[in-house]
């Protein structure tokens, strides 16, 4: 690799390397005193992706699905996270757009930048078993976050995820059984879910 394609792929990583340091806004919004990353959802969700393919039927591309699982929130190394409250309140589209353009700049010059931006919009299209996976990963990883908050932070206000990721949302059994599994260990809810 040439020096100039070696500095234009540093960019790159030290550009998405943000993700490890830019929080899931929602959490914070909702008063999680220290909410994880972008990043470390990225890694439970590949996590999730990874058991997942051991457990659903059929053959799925395993790389296909981790380098999806790795880098379906990349584009907010460039937007930072915006929160399912902001996001409803943007002009249809709009996120989409931004996530693109984002995806645009971060790899422009780079010569993998067209199979990353594919496994970006194969994703976000849904349009594949793979994407169904890895989508039904990412919303796994929200769930498991959300009883990890309420245990640990005694957060009581995070019933909006658990609404956002409805058993009906899920692509899999095995998920919809997970999710069913999440839910049980939710400590004693309050009124509101009595």
């Amino acid at each position: 690799m040439e020096a100039e394609g070696t500095s234009r792929l540093l960019d790159m990583l030290l550009q998405a390397n943000r993700l490890k340091t830019t929080p899931r806004t929602g959490w914070f919004q909702r008063g999680v005193p220290t909410p994880e990353s972008v990043a470390d959802h990225s890694h439970g969700v590949a996590l999730i992706s990874l058991a997942l393919l051991d457990v659903v039927p059929g053959p799925l591309d395993r790389a296909r699905v981790l380098a999806m699982a790795i880098s379906h929130d990349l584009a907010e190394s460039v937007t930072g996270d915006l929160s399912l409250g902001a996001s409803r309140l943007l002009p249809p589209g709009a996120k989409a757009h931004a996530e693109t353009a984002a995806l645009g700049e971060l790899l422009g010059g780079l010569g993998f930048a067209d199979s990353w931006r594919a496994w970006w919009l194969e994703f976000e299209e849904q349009a594949t078993a793979e994407a169904r996976l890895v989508r039904d990963a990412d919303r796994l990883d929200l769930l498991a976050q959300a009883l990890t908050y309420e245990r640990s932070c005694g957060t009581r206000e995070l019933d909006e995820f658990w609404r956002f990721a409805p058993e009906t949302s899920f692509t899999y059994e095995v998920s919809r059984a997970l999710v069913r599994a999440l839910k049980a260990r939710r400590p004693a809810a309050p009124e509101a879910r009595a």
